[in-house]
């Protein structure tokens, strides 16, 4: 079981010596600049960048280290994906236990005790202690209506206050002085139910927030463990080997040794403060809300810190390439803990959260929405906000072969669920207010029963400029603004009464010109019950859909902004690109849309 690469150096490294990293000397602000030179470079599938000579601060920084797959599979490797897979088997081949399947099987458990942490009094992160002076700190103002700098690949790390385990989780950190920041602790995270717990104490919540170290740390905070599944423990795992842990000279907790920088502080209870905007991995801004503050007592940093940062925006990201290999990883295991789920599959394009996929088992009469609520009611996954339901083995990735498959077997009277009042994702804005939505769950199980139109006949209704096959029985319709006729969908269900699915968009053919943007445009700008329309009546309590299913995925005025280049800062990066780059050969794409959704 070979460690995989231990810190950020080590990754720096091997990026340098695979060509995979380009070193800028010019000097750069991070207002804006550094965030579009990165995004046009993630758009042309370019090179992670390190910069030198960052405005207002001695620290370089370092950005698009997870732009592509290549360099998430350089960060990780196979080990990790063959581990869980062979521990997820363990169950069936080791079931019952003789001494003979267990010497067969010596090898992986002897990996085993190399998991874990070890413990020393001081690590490269504690060379330097000293007061906090935040604004010194090179922290990234990605978009131009964000409500500040915001460091954006922080490891937080928090204990229970009552039994003490820990979580660690990336929350967004916004800078709001040289002493505080916010701390952005979305509903179902594990940083936010240890301060709910310490709140109630009347104390305070002390926190670590750490920046840098092994990558592995990266995907431990994001990966939708169960709640007090220790993610350091997983840390181990990716790495192969032990974590280096060492004392904090600060604070109550132990600190990751091999980090760039710590902040060490603490979250009181019952303040708040106004926390964003902020453009997120929806492609959205998520709005201005109250949320904790840190209060840091000290910063903690290597002598020659480095300071990776990453920037979110429209798909795909870094977030999306390392989400991929996080569900890679994880596959394995979705038969182990949900034994009817076969596959699982969430789509990056969406935000992840918008929109899931399983194959389940259906040996009897609804036995897949059984498993559809056992999904629903898995950790993060239960923030899904809609999902489609197969029985049969299928590439789930392939998107439109998919929703065909599915609708060439979908009954609307009995195959389409919405589950109304119910929590969301903090960052879709598609519900009635934060934090409140809905649910859908759509089936495509048994035979197929129907044959799907292939392409729109006949004559356009008033109201509607395209029509566009996104995929067999399901059409995109360009029509007129939401604001201008909210009902749209009740007026025109007779004229397309021939497709099961019909799509209301603003730009069809745009939206449909690729999967990923069609994905993208459609599950990030709806909601199950606000947005989901078709003829029905209610037998047995439940409501029973009839002809054809509306979505109804045009922009709505309550909805945030979408993420765009500010102008200003698209011409300065312009006409500065041969500076950043004298020695050619970094293509410049295009930051606000072409190219990003497309993979390399």
């Amino acid at each position: 079981m070979s460690a995989a690469v231990p810190d950020l150096r080590a990754f720096l490294a091997l990026l340098r010596q695979a060509g995979q990293l380009v070193e800028i000397d010019a000097p750069v602000d991070p207002y804006l600049e550094v965030a579009e030179i990165h995004k046009r470079v993630i758009a042309a599938h370019g090179p992670a960048l390190l910069f030198r000579n960052v405005k207002g601060s001695d620290l370089p920084v370092v950005t698009n280290l997870f732009g592509t797959r290549g360099r998430v599979e350089l960060a990780f490797g196979r080990r990790p994906l063959d581990f869980v897979a062979q521990a997820a088997r363990l169950p069936m081949e080791l079931v019952p236990p003789t001494a003979g399947k267990l010497w067969a099987k010596r090898d992986f458990l002897l990996q085993g005790l190399k998991l874990g942490t070890t413990r020393a009094a001081r690590g490269p992160v504690t060379e330097v202690v000293e007061e906090p002076q935040l604004s010194r700190l090179p922290l990234l103002h990605c978009h131009k209506e964000d409500g500040g700098a915001f460091v954006t690949l922080p490891l937080v790390y928090t204990e229970h206050p009552e039994h003490g385990t820990h979580n660690l989780g990336m929350y967004r950190i916004q800078r709001h002085d040289d002493r505080t920041t916010g701390i952005h602790w979305q509903i179902g995270k594990g940083g936010g139910f240890h301060h709910h717990v310490a709140e109630q104490r009347g104390q305070s919540l002390p926190v670590t927030v750490m920046v840098g170290g092994p990558p592995a740390l990266i995907l431990s905070a994001i990966a939708p463990l169960p709640e007090d599944v220790p993610e350091l423990l997983l840390a181990s795992l990716l790495l192969g080997d032990k974590l280096p842990l060492c004392d904090n000279p600060a604070g109550p907790h132990p600190l990751v040794a091999q980090a760039e920088v710590a902040l060490v502080g603490r979250v009181p209870p019952h303040v708040r403060r106004p926390e964003g905007p902020f453009g997120d991995h929806y492609g959205y801004y998520s709005l201005k809300h109250d949320y904790p503050i840190v209060q840091v007592d000290r910063v903690l940093r290597r002598k020659d810190a480095i300071w990776p940062a990453t920037v979110v925006a429209k798909p795909r990201q870094e977030d999306y390439w390392i989400g991929e290999y996080l569900q890679d990883l994880l596959s394995p295991l979705f038969p182990v803990v949900m034994p009817g789920v076969r596959d699982l599959w969430s789509y990056g394009e969406t935000g992840f959260h918008s929109l899931g996929a399983a194959v389940v088992k259906d040996r009897f009469g609804r036995e897949a929405m059984q498993h559809a609520f056992r999904i629903l009611g898995e950790g993060q996954l239960s923030l899904t906000k809609f999902l489609l339901v197969v029985d049969q083995p299928r590439d789930l990735r392939d998107f439109r072969g998919l929703l065909a498959h599915v609708l060439e077997r979908f009954h609307p009277e009995t195959d389409l669920y919405i589950f109304g009042r119910l929590s969301m994702d903090t960052l879709d804005y598609t519900g009635p207010e934060v934090n409140k939505g809905s649910r859908g769950v759509m089936l495509g199980v048994g035979e197929p029963w129907r044959t799907l139109p292939q392409a729109f006949q006949g004559q356009l209704p008033a109201g509607v400029r395209d029509a566009v096959a996104f995929c067999p029985g399901c059409l995109a319709l360009s029509t007129v603004p939401h604001r201008q006729e909210p009902g749209l969908s009740e007026r025109l269900q007779d004229a397309f009464k021939d497709w099961p699915l019909v799509v209301l968009l603003d730009d069809a053919p745009r939206a449909c010109a690729e999967e990923a943007r069609f994905l993208w445009t459609v599950f990030t700008r709806f909601e199950p019950a606000g947005d989901i329309w078709s003829r029905t009546r209610v037998v047995r309590n439940h409501v029973v859909h009839e002809g054809t299913v509306f979505i109804d995925a045009r922009m709505k005025d309550h909805y945030p902004a979408e993420l765009f280049c500010d102008p200003d800062t698209k011409a300065l990066v312009d006409r500065r690109w041969k500076e950043y780059f004298p020695q050619g050969g970094v293509e410049m794409g295009d930051g606000d849309w072409e190219g990003v959704l497309t993979a390399p």
